[in-house]
């Protein structure tokens, strides 16, 4: 739930004035043209920037208040920039070094002293779940688990992002940039996906340049959300006339001067997710690959079959 959100940066607002409401489960399209603060508005509702006005509530967590929490129950499936695949690594080196960090960082102290059998099962079942419900197939691709993500088509990499960040569980999954450089069949296809999701309780924010089905509903819980909108003018005042015949003189008095449109509410231009800092990204802070740590043993045998480069 959103209202009157708004988030200024150096160049003026991003966004503001955003209002919106979607339960648990939703699937909510962020639609606009490149810089109208698309970005920005997914950032924001992560708890990944700071607004400057307005109130929003995710999962019962109010922003700014909770901007903390909000990350912690939220996760970044695809924003360049800030959440990104490596293209010098394979499929399963992504995947290994996420279970590696969600093993260290997403428990607790009592997970890591488990046994590593029961570690490496839930590691395992973690990565197994989240690949299904991306609708990615690692034996489907041309060297297995072995394929680097530069070898990987578009909807490819992108199943591979949203796996990525299912597998910590979160409540809330935001994707950018959802239909770049898919063809229509591609991008029925990750609507598709993305609407799965959020059948299975996820709610699921994607920035996108064109809704589902050319911005018809995909079902009840689509919820459009539109940015770069301006007001539009206001309409010219009706001209007032007095009959004439054609041979009286029209003086100037007849017509009334037709007044100016009115200027849009919000002269500042829009700016990029650039322009204001990113709070708190979800990845930890030690970015280094993961390297077999004792607490990390169960997740890294989680990965034995699957190949190891």
């Amino acid at each position: 739930m959103a209202a009157g959100f708004g988030l200024k940066g150096p160049r003026g607002w991003a966004f503001r004035n955003i209002d919106l409401t979607a339960g648990p489960g939703s699937l909510i399209a962020v639609q606009g043209p490149s810089g109208s603060g698309r970005t920005c508005l997914l950032l924001a509702l992560t708890g990944r920037m700071k607004p400057a006005e307005g109130t929003a509530e995710v999962g019962g967590l109010p922003l700014p208040k909770k901007m903390a929490a909000v990350r912690a129950v939220s996760a970044l499936a695809h924003v360049p920039g800030v959440a990104e695949l490596d293209p010098a690594l394979t499929v399963g080196e992504h995947l290994r070094e996420r279970a590696l960090l969600q093993g260290r960082f997403g428990g607790s102290l009592r997970a890591l002293l488990r046994p590593r059998r029961e570690r490496r099962a839930e590691a395992r079942a973690l990565v197994d779940g989240a690949l299904e419900a991306a609708g990615l197939d690692p034996e489907s691709l041309p060297k297995g688990i072995r394929t680097s993500v530069r070898d990987l088509e578009r909807l490819e990499a992108l199943r591979l992002s949203v796996a990525l960040a299912l597998v910590g569980g979160p409540r809330l999954l935001a994707v950018d940039d959802t239909d770049l450089k898919l063809s229509d069949e591609e991008r029925a296809a990750a609507w598709a996906m993305l609407r799965g999701l959020a059948a299975a309780g996820t709610t699921v924010l994607a920035v996108c340049s064109e809704p589902p089905e050319g911005g018809k509903a995909l079902g009840e819980e689509l919820v459009l959300v539109r940015t770069g909108d301006r007001p539009a003018p206001a309409p010219e005042k009706a001209a007032s006339t007095t009959p004439v015949t054609p041979t009286a003189p029209v003086t100037p008095t007849d017509t009334a001067d037709p007044a100016d449109p009115a200027d849009p509410a919000d002269p500042a231009g829009p700016t990029d997710a650039a322009d204001t800092a990113v709070e708190g990204d979800s990845r930890p802070a030690d970015d280094g690959r993961a390297e077999g740590h004792d607490d990390e043993e169960g997740a890294v045998d989680a990965f034995a079959e699957t190949g190891r480069a």
